[in-house]
């Protein structure tokens, strides 16, 4: 497998159901209807079963530890087999997001992505961003991209993770930290792939001028992943609004970015001429035909996001629904922990109900890819302002919950994730 593993990761297809939340949710819940009394979700099911088995046996192989991160498919490599491109990811998310934690007995872990990867490894946020914003923009492949929403949003507020398990991915080398890889480690193996400058010109075949503006855009690439690399966390984030500041830090730093790789982007698509261009354009042709090969139809996610799709008529994801809030946000059993008076209930309902709206701001059906580099640049980096908007919105209504709370309630409240796991 080459290092550019980012690249060749064509991932699991993200498949949305929109789903109106049902009146005894409402009142349950305080969400009350109206513009934004719909939540849309991503039912996490319905991507391809055998695709997570894959994952998660990958997972329980445990004998690759921190091997794993280097960029090889262990699982792979033990048979003499190609590397598969399609669980590395989740091999290598898992096994940093899991090596510190040592909570319950799923080895899967209840914040993993739909397809098996992670958004948080240990205290790190959105390990493979820079490798992302290639897959996108160069390949139209948002896969990755649009796994991140509520899911991430609401392991940050209830992390995981003990105090003792997140400093591990920061402590000194010793006999128990050489098993979990360190944050410098992650952040450094997931982000490996970079601009496939060699691709692009087998592709379009520059000529002088034009190689010149393809390297000035390469170099502008890794001036990009270096902005992002040092968005990652020196130490762990201790609370939840620290960890929701990585968050506004990781994808602030996505979308500057974005913004430096556009204008010499311009330039070399700028350069091409109309072949060229549409040779450039085929490599995106060429991964949306190979991702819908491999990924299996689901009659319920397409049916969702057929335009007469009536979400109060598809009672199956109502209940998936239902049964996720209850799960999720035990308001009743929280307030009555904390011991919370009414204002500080009425808090924990907003910052619940601003919580769950990110579900409806960050999922949609999917969109058909536009046809240029420059055009998905121009998405993605819509795509991430509207993700920084929306972990802003929580981050002020999870401020406001914790403002009169005593040293106490704030430490209980850090409790509820961690218990989560056992």
């Amino acid at each position: 497998m080459s290092g550019r593993m980012g690249l060749v990761l064509a991932g699991a297809t993200l498949l949305i159901a929109a789903v109106l939340l049902p009146n005894t949710a409402q009142a349950q819940f305080g969400l009350r209807g109206g513009p934004l009394g719909v939540a849309r979700f991503a039912v996490g099911h319905v991507i391809g079963l055998s695709r997570l088995r894959h994952a998660r046996m990958a997972v329980r192989g445990g004998g690759y530890r921190s091997a794993a991160l280097r960029s090889q498919d262990p699982r792979g490599a033990e048979r003499g087999q190609p590397a598969n491109p399609y669980i590395l990811r989740a091999a290598l998310t898992a096994q940093a997001a899991l090596s510190g934690w040592h909570g319950g007995r799923s080895p899967q872990g209840w914040w993993r992505h739909p397809d098996g990867s992670y958004g948080w490894a240990g205290p790190v946020f959105w390990p493979f961003a820079h490798d992302d914003l290639a897959n996108a923009v160069i390949f139209a492949d948002t896969t990755s991209l649009s796994l991140y929403g509520y899911g991430d949003i609401y392991a940050a507020i209830f992390s995981p993770y003990a105090a003792t398990e997140l400093a591990a991915y920061t402590a000194q080398q010793g006999r128990r930290a050489r098993r979990i890889p360190s944050t410098e480690m992650i952040c450094d193996a997931s982000d490996t792939g970079g601009l496939p400058v060699d691709r692009i010109a087998a592709v379009v075949a520059p000529n002088e001028l034009q190689r010149a503006a393809l390297d000035e855009l390469a170099a502008a690439w890794n001036a990009a992943r270096d902005t992002i690399r040092a968005a990652c966390p020196a130490q762990a984030p201790a609370t939840a609004l620290e960890r929701l500041g990585l968050m506004r830090e990781r994808i602030a730093a996505m979308i500057k970015a974005t913004d430096a790789i556009e204008a010499p982007l311009a330039k070399f698509a700028g350069l091409l001429n109309d072949d060229q261009k549409a040779r450039l354009n085929a490599l995106a042709n060429d991964r949306r035909a190979a991702l819908a090969s491999r990924q299996p139809k689901d009659a319920q996610a397409t049916a969702a996001c057929r335009p007469d799709y009536d979400p109060r008529y598809d009672e199956k994801a109502q209940r998936q629904y239902e049964q996720l809030v209850q799960q999720q946000w035990p308001a009743s059993d929280i307030a009555a922990t904390l011991r919370l008076d009414e204002t500080a209930r009425a808090r924990l309902e907003v910052l619940q109900d601003t919580t769950l709206r990110t579900m409806e701001t960050l999922s949609a059906c999917p969109a058909e890819a536009a046809a240029t580099p420059l055009a998905r640049l121009a998405a993605v980096k819509a795509r991430l302002a509207t993700m920084l908007q929306a972990v802003t919105g929580v981050t002020d209504a999870l401020d406001d919950f914790e403002a009169d709370l005593s040293d106490e309630q704030k430490a209980g409240f850090e409790a509820i994730g961690p218990k989560r796991g056992v």
